[in-house]
């Protein structure tokens, strides 16, 4: 029997996490969150992740260092961040971007700070 579920989230009612990330849909295999207006920042300390991401950015700019490569990220810029890879990102401008992770990102601890 096929999975029928759907699944519809507002954000103004979905869960936040530790980061200011908005938890928006989220499937067995694959979740969305949304980073809203993210005030610019020096940057992160690199981390990897057990998990994938690809991401939008709907406004503001931002800096992606990658396994050593920056990449710049405006309005308009989609990424990929493969699971396990070292990255860190740095807010240039206001940021509100959507990102999708596999597997879900929030589920047994993955989105903990490593």
């Amino acid at each position: 029997m096929a999975d029928t579920t759907v699944i519809k989230v507002d954000a103004a009612h979905s869960p936040k996490g530790p980061d200011g990330q908005v938890y928006l849909a989220s499937g067995k295999g694959i979740s969305m969150r949304m980073w809203r207006d993210e005030a610019p920042t020096e940057g992160k300390p690199p981390v990897r992740r057990d998990y994938e991401t690809v991401g939008f950015v709907v406004s503001g700019r931002a800096e992606l260092t990658l396994e050593g490569q920056v990449v710049r990220l405006e309005p308009g810029s989609s990424w990929v961040v493969p699971k396990g890879a070292e990255h860190s990102y740095r807010i240039l401008e206001a940021l509100t971007a959507i990102e999708a992770t596999t597997p879900p990102a929030q589920v047994h601890g993955r989105d903990e700070t490593a």
